[in-house]
């Protein structure tokens, strides 16, 4: 479903949430906060006695495993991805079971788990995938009021008439507008600009210059926690769900901080990059703190390799890594505003494979690269992920998610090497890449897309 047209920011693509899905779980928390504040802003929480909640498509087949009931009761009781605390969430969740009650908008109505939020497996809305229907009677039975919302992906939610239901506020006209990976390489060459500068002076017309700084620091910062997180598990820790699938971040973690004679192998650092993505991905499943980049399905892709950048790349600073995300965004753009970063839409060519995209061209600009070095590096990892299903076995965000982060990362610092080994000049452009992801994205069986009902999640053993 493509929305309005409408400009984005690059801080829309990185935002702070929680595990383990943005699509799943942080577009419908924002979703139910979005309907809960709608109850109370046009005076109709008093009159509502039941909230029923209808999940349909993607969102109904892996929606248990992805936290999106847990996310629905969070939204409804007022809570955001940005700002609620990881920890408490499982307490809430068994309250509200236990109860069977839920305060929405600072109105106590009774809430089942099983009566009042309904998996329509077999049953799609008619815009996306990941739709969902809220409705609120009142003692009668009769309808207060009712509102459809998808979310379309990276935590994007956009409403019946596919109006966003959030994002930063544009002040100003975008001083170097694009629409293609083209138009982007003009305002470049034009302004004799890098690509990192053109984002940033864009980045101006919706926020001053040291509150994007600073918000992008916090970005960084996040990103830093959540690797410190899932690097300092237990050892012996496993993820949450039937598969029991155990950490490996702390594990490898702590080889590489005891073994001395890894210092002397020249591929060390792609070890390193293994565990920062490992420990990401790990935290996403288990529901902590990460940051979307550009979803959550994708977040260990983009920590790995500015982590990569900030420990091994000389003379890396905090401006490089400010210029890493900045272009990375501009990147991300081009995926959001042309194609789809959402599984359930595009399959994982458009989380995984938006990421790396996105991952090699800031990693391209902060080793020195020229914008049209930039613009090859991130064709070159997206060409090598088309096609790339989201089959996650047993509907959880760990097999094959997890591992393949680690793989994309790697393959991001690849790409970016490549491209800066040559001049820029090359035979498919990404304006090339990312229709082909949107139309073979749309040409992909629905089975292989964020379903569970094909791929791996039909022929992998359960281990």
């Amino acid at each position: 479903m493509k929305a309005p047209h409408m400009a984005i920011s690059v801080l829309d693509l990185f935002t702070i949430g929680i595990g383990p899905s943005s699509s799943h779980c942080v577009g419908p928390m924002r979703a139910a906060c979005s309907f809960a504040k709608s109850l109370q802003a046009n005076e109709l929480i008093e009159k509502t006695a039941r909230i029923q909640v209808q999940l349909y498509g993607s969102l109904a087949l892996t929606g248990a495993g992805h936290g999106t009931d847990k996310a629905i009761l969070l939204g409804l009781a007022g809570e955001a991805p940005e700002t609620v605390d990881p920890a408490n969430i499982t307490s809430f969740v068994t309250e509200v079971a236990e109860t069977r009650h839920l305060v929405v908008a600072g109105k106590q109505l009774s809430f089942s788990l099983v009566d009042n939020l309904e998996f329509c497996r077999s049953e799609l809305l008619p815009h996306h995938s990941n739709g969902m229907r809220f409705t609120a009677f009142d003692q009668n039975g009769a309808v207060v009021h009712s509102a459809i919302y998808y979310s379309v992906g990276g935590g994007f939610v956009v409403d019946e008439d596919g109006n966003p239901m959030q994002g930063n506020q544009l002040h100003a006209p975008l001083p170097y507008p694009y629409q293609s990976a083209a138009e982007l390489l003009e305002q470049t060459k034009k302004e004799r600009l890098p690509i990192s500068a053109i984002a940033l002076r864009n980045e101006a017309s919706f926020r001053d210059e040291p509150e994007t700084f600073a918000r992008l620091d916090r970005i960084w910062q996040v990103m830093q926690e959540c690797v410190r997180a899932g690097c300092e598990r237990s050892v012996d820790s496993q993820l949450p769900g039937n598969l029991h699938v155990r950490r490996r971040a702390p594990q490898l973690y702590q080889k590489l901080i005891t073994n001395q004679t890894a210092h002397s192998d020249s591929l060390t650092p792609l070890d390193w990059v293994d565990v920062f993505a490992l420990a990401v991905s790990e935290e996403n499943a288990s529901g902590g703190r990460v940051v979307t980049a550009p979803t959550n399905g994708a977040a260990g892709i983009i920590p790995a390799v500015l982590h990569y950048y900030d420990r091994f790349v000389e003379n890396a600073d905090l401006q490089g890594i400010r210029n890493f995300l900045l272009t990375a965004g501009a990147i991300g753009i081009l995926y959001k505003q042309n194609a789809s970063i959402s599984g359930a839409e595009v399959g994982c060519q458009g989380e995984v494979g938006a990421a790396c995209s996105m991952a090699a061209a800031g990693l391209t600009e902060v080793w020195g690269g020229t914008p049209a070095q930039v613009e090859q590096a991130a064709e070159i990892a997206m060409e090598h992920h088309l096609g790339l299903t989201c089959d996650p076995v047993g509907g959880l965000v760990q097999i094959p998610c997890i591992e393949r982060n680690a793989m994309a990362a790697s393959h991001a610092i690849h790409a970016a090497r490549l491209a800066l080994r040559g001049d820029g000049k090359h035979c498919v452009s990404l304006d090339r890449v990312i229709e082909t992801m949107r139309q073979t994205g749309a040409d992909m069986h629905s089975k292989y897309k964020e379903t569970s009902q094909g791929g791996l999640a039909v022929n992998a053993v359960e281990c």
